[in-house]
């Protein structure tokens, strides 16, 4: 795949990430693909390192803590959706996979595996970098500033575990278990992905020994909730894969 090199021109897509110097992995065999998207990124003040297949990414992702993974599909070795999987079990690192393969299934796969964007090739290198500037402004935002979580009509307080339904008449707390509250939380935090049974019971059950079927009477009675406080439909399954909040 042929890309335009960057031209040296001083870039229009702001500065303000520029200044965080945030730490690019990129993990793509593609030779060429990973030299153009070094250069885009470079301009634009990132630091970068690179992966030519899974097993090094993943030795990079471990050892330099990257801001940010960019993530080809297909590579040796170990692909990307067996990276994508390693590194959601290490923690939450953004990660934009790229494929060249549009197919549904395949989006839906890394999507639900909790991609945060991603890329078809052929791409214009700008645009990769604007969805770059764009993940990280979100990921940043959850760390820093207002810690209020809000989606639709719900607002989370994390450090007072307070979870509430508002509307124009200034709404109601939720009467929540420690659990729904968690559950609730963590879907909300990134409310376009799919959650698995499985990701939900490590990340709002982990002291127990609960089994995956657990979650959906606890997501049951959250949506009993929700739906009593007039937030109803915002928990949604997905049939054969987990949960998620459906469009605010």
């Amino acid at each position: 795949m042929s890309l335009p090199a960057p031209s040296p021109a001083p870039s229009s897509l702001g500065a303000d990430t520029r200044r965080d110097n945030a730490l690019i992995l990129i993990a793509e065999d593609d030779a060429d693909i990973a030299q153009i998207l070094t250069a885009y990124l470079d301009r634009e003040g990132f630091r970068t390192v690179t992966a030519a297949d899974g097993e090094v990414a993943l030795m990079h992702h471990r050892a330099l803590r990257p801001d940010l993974v960019l993530l080809d599909v297909q590579m040796p070795k170990a692909d990307g959706i067996q990276v994508l999987s390693e590194i959601r079990r290490r923690g939450g690192t953004p990660v934009i996979m790229a494929t060249a393969r549009a197919e549904d299934l395949d989006k839906l796969l890394g999507l639900s595996l909790g991609a945060d964007d991603y890329v078809i090739k052929p791409f214009n290198p700008l645009e990769v970098v604007a969805r770059v500037k764009a993940v990280l402004r979100r990921a940043r935002g959850e760390r820093t500033g207002d810690r209020t979580i809000r989606w639709g009509p719900i607002e989370i307080d994390p450090e007072s575990y307070v979870a509430r339904v508002v509307d124009s008449e200034g709404g109601a707390t939720l009467d929540l278990t420690l659990t729904e509250y968690r559950l609730l939380a963590h879907l909300a935090r990134s409310p376009s992905r799919v959650f698995t049974r499985a990701e939900l019971l490590d990340a709002c059950l982990p002291e127990g020994d609960a089994l995956e079927r657990t979650v959906d009477s606890h997501i049951s009675k959250l949506r009993r909730k929700l739906d009593t406080a007039g937030a109803t439909g915002l928990c949604a399954g997905v049939r054969g894969i987990g949960y998620r909040l459906a469009a605010a």
